[in-house]
């Protein structure tokens, strides 16, 4: 799979404060990239960086094989955190401007926002001034105006923020349905379950370093502990427990089921699971069987916690 982005050793001090140590990173082309970590991290030094809002004080950035320049931000859409629209203008005027910034022609821009504005159904927002709009409604001029030049590489910064679930719903289909059409999405968020349903890779900032980088699945390999929620319906169970014990490490869960029935989890070790699910069967009426998958949740927490 080939990189869109590159980067290598970032360094970036505020004064006596580190920022990001020799921070390096690479992001799949069409790939969407969750960049996770929590407050302080360094992410939004990183984006900043890559937006070429502030400078490193070492290191490198390539986008697509060229070392980062100023020609390159035509190529970069980027939604911040803190939403920059003007709240005293008109959704529409300020819509064309920016768009021209990122070297559309008034002609082209016109023809992306009629585009953009019909698909979200906000037509009739063109005279209204972003002061108008609730937080959700100027969430969706922001994303407008991220998307419209068409650029191969998106950083949304907590794209969901302010919307109701409908309206995030719609956004989340749309970076879809822009990675289908070739983008490449830098992800970064808080909540962890639309990375879960969004992101294919993953990188972990913490205190300035960065802790973990892959493939999503492969993280969760590496975090794996073959544990098995087990539920079943049976008359003996204390002689099921008794011959568990001789051979594994069980715990108490809790899941939500439809069943009256017997819970726990099983730590296998290096047993298989067939053969636990066959111990199982002899003793009774299996109704949950389930491998218990590291969550990107668990992993942040894990992780940062060590």
């Amino acid at each position: 799979m080939s990189t869109i982005l590159q980067i290598n050793d970032l360094v970036k001090q505020y004064g006596n404060f580190t920022a990001l140590n020799k921070v390096s990173l690479s992001v799949p082309t069409g790939s969407i990239y969750g960049l996770l970590g929590p407050n302080g991290a360094g992410k939004t030094s990183l984006i900043r960086i890559i937006n070429q809002i502030t400078m490193p004080d070492s290191g490198s950035v390539f986008l697509d094989g060229e070392k980062l320049k100023p020609d390159h931000i035509a190529h970069i859409g980027y939604m911040p955190e803190e939403r920059g629209l003007y709240k005293s203008m008109k959704v529409g005027e300020q819509a064309l401007y920016l768009a021209q910034l990122k070297g559309l022609s008034k002609k082209e821009a016109k023809i992306q926002l009629d585009y953009w504005f019909q698909k979200l159904e906000i037509e009739g927002w063109w005279d209204k001034k972003i002061e108008e709009l609730s937080k959700g409604m100027a969430q969706k001029v922001q994303f407008v105006v991220t998307v419209l030049h068409k650029p191969k590489l998106l950083i949304f910064d907590e794209p969901f923020s302010g919307f109701d679930p409908v309206n995030a719903n719609i956004i989340k289909d749309e970076i879809l349905e822009l990675q289908k059409n070739g983008a490449t999405i830098i992800f970064s968020t808080h909540r962890m379950e639309s990375v879960e349903e969004l992101c294919d890779h993953i990188a972990l900032l913490h205190q300035s370093n960065k802790l973990i980088e892959g493939k999503l699945s492969d993280v969760k390999r590496q975090f794996r502990t073959n544990t098995y929620k087990v539920g079943i319906l049976t008359q003996d169970v204390e002689g099921l427990m008794v011959q568990l014990t001789q051979k594994y490490t069980i715990a108490q869960t809790n899941f939500k089921s439809l069943n009256d029935d017997l819970k726990f989890e099983v730590s296998l070790g290096e047993s298989s699971p067939n053969e636990l699910l066959q111990l199982l069967l002899q003793k009774g009426q299996v109704t949950h069987f389930e491998e218990n998958i590291p969550s990107v949740n668990d992993i942040f927490i894990k992780s940062v916690s060590q």
